[in-house]
């Protein structure tokens, strides 16, 4: 017994060689930090650490300065701030890594216990893992890609076999709604299943689930503020997450595969599997956000369908032979030990320094930022900077609290009116200099490719004090 305890199992090594992969991949840890977002995360982390309690009104912008504010996502912001004391980014990114990699190993460990086999098991957890890095990223999203496999062994394990392990998620539910909207997701699954299942069974579970959702600081307002983010006409057609995934990449072809297995085997799936991956599929064909979980979702259902049509097929001798081995591999899904002192090590040989691990220069204006403190930070009033939202995170995160910014990555607390006169900006439309004057702008750090950054260049009373290959600064010497 200690001797098969201190053994690792395969989804131990499949853990431990994931994170190695991203240890040693050039960029591995900087890839994660490729939203800008990650940067007002910390800061309201942090601000949580310091007073002790979630915020209730925004302290980052000089347009909406101490309006209401939902901070629904304040767990995941005290862990990633906490990270950032205890390691700086490298630590917020390597949190992010990790909960990644347990998400993957999870669903390898699933889809052995399944009976899927090694081979079929790893292909699929890895085509799951290759989809999901659309959204790679160090924000709180990681942490519902993670309980969400979870829940779907938890009440695919409870499907087979009634027991009371499932109402481990009412506990979950009441974690995640701190943790990430993504709850949402949990709620939903388990009134599909009560509803195809006609089960009273998982109805409570669903109410129960429900209700442990509102132990969060902002109770049922948290839930209201959700749909009405969800339903949002602007932000649905304005923010990218929230658009129709491009199939161009390596990552989104293999999600476009996923998505065609999935339809063709969904009639073979138990009912509601195949369902759910269905319902997934079309939520990610809407919005590149949800392919993670229509990955977890349609994993299963490709995996058994793959395993039913091998054995169908009637395999020659030594390709059975291979089948069987993978079998026998695949039968001890369980983690050891191992694997934490495993991750400890890795950590300590592969991890790079803590100054080396920065937002990536080639998306955020880290050169121009440093050079740039007398025109953005200046003593005195504070400037009023026109920037993207993904850099104006960026500032949150480099200048907060010297300095405010008109509109960053919370589009929910915005709104359309600012998010009208942000996309005006963007696109340098009719009315740009009316909207530069009333907003009072006498900054503007731009990206090289905005057409305002070319226009500003020409236009009178602004003028260029500093330009690279990423960003453009302008000042505003007089009002017209």
């Amino acid at each position: 017994m200690l001797r098969r305890w201190l053994t690792p199992s395969l989804v131990d090594v499949f853990f431990c060689a994931l994170l190695a992969a991203t240890c040693v991949r050039p960029g591995g840890w900087t890839a994660l930090l490729a939203d800008g977002d990650t940067g007002w995360h910390i800061r309201t982390g942090e601000l949580i650490l310091a007073t002790g309690t979630a915020p209730v009104a925004d302290p980052f912008s000089f347009t909406r300065p101490g309006q209401r504010w939902f901070a629904w996502e304040w767990l995941s912001d005290v862990v990633l701030a906490r990270a950032a004391q205890l390691g700086g980014l490298r630590m917020v990114a390597a949190v992010a890594g990790v909960v990644l990699c347990l998400a993957a190993a999870l669903l390898l460990g699933w889809m052995l216990r399944r009976g899927a086999g090694l081979w079929i098991g790893l292909a699929v957890t890895l085509a799951a893992a290759s989809a999901s890095t659309i959204h790679a990223l160090a924000r709180p999203h990681v942490f519902s890609i993670l309980l969400y496999t979870g829940a779907l062994w938890l009440i695919d394990e409870d499907r087979r076999r009634r027991g009371r392990v499932v109402w481990l998620l009412v506990p979950m539910a009441a974690l995640w709604a701190n943790l990430h909207a993504g709850f949402v997701a949990l709620i939903a699954t388990l009134v599909l299943l009560a509803a195809i299942e006609r089960s009273q069974r998982y109805a409570g579970l669903a109410v129960a689930c429900a209700a442990a959702t509102l132990v969060n600081p902002y109770g049922w307002r948290l839930h209201a503020h959700v749909v009405e983010y969800l339903m949002s006409p602007w932000i649905l057609e304005h923010v990218q997450e929230f658009q129709s995934p491009n199939i161009r990449s390596e990552n989104m072809i293999v999600f476009a595969v996923m998505l065609l297995a999935a339809a063709a085997l969904a009639l073979r799936a138990p009912r509601f599997e195949g369902v759910l991956a269905l319902l997934w599929g079309f939520a990610a064909l809407r919005s590149a956000r949800h392919v993670p979980f229509f990955a977890i979702a349609a994993a299963p259902v490709i995996a058994a369908g793959w395993a039913d049509w091998w054995r169908e097929s009637k395999p020659k001798s030594a390709t059975r032979v291979w089948w069987k081995i993978g079998q026998d591999l695949g039968c001890r899904p369980a983690t050891a030990w191992t694997a934490a002192a495993a991750l400890a090590l890795l950590a300590a040989m592969a991890a790079p320094r803590a100054e080396a691990v920065q937002f990536p220069a080639e998306r955020f204006p880290s050169r121009a930022v440093e050079r740039n403190a007398v025109w953005l930070v200046p003593p005195g009033e504070m400037p009023r900077i026109l920037t993207s939202d993904q850099w104006a995170d960026y500032l949150i995160y480099r200048l907060y609290p010297r300095q405010r910014v008109f509109f960053d990555g919370r589009s929910d607390f915005y709104g359309p009116a600012i998010g009208a006169d942000y996309r005006e900006l963007l696109d340098a439309g009719p009315s740009w200099r009316e909207t530069l004057r009333r907003n009072g702008f006498t900054r503007a750090l731009l990206p090289r490719e905005w057409p305002l950054a070319t226009m500003l260049g020409s236009e009178s009373g602004w003028r260029t004090v500093y330009q690279d290959d990423v960003a453009v600064l302008f000042v505003r010497e007089a009002l017209p």
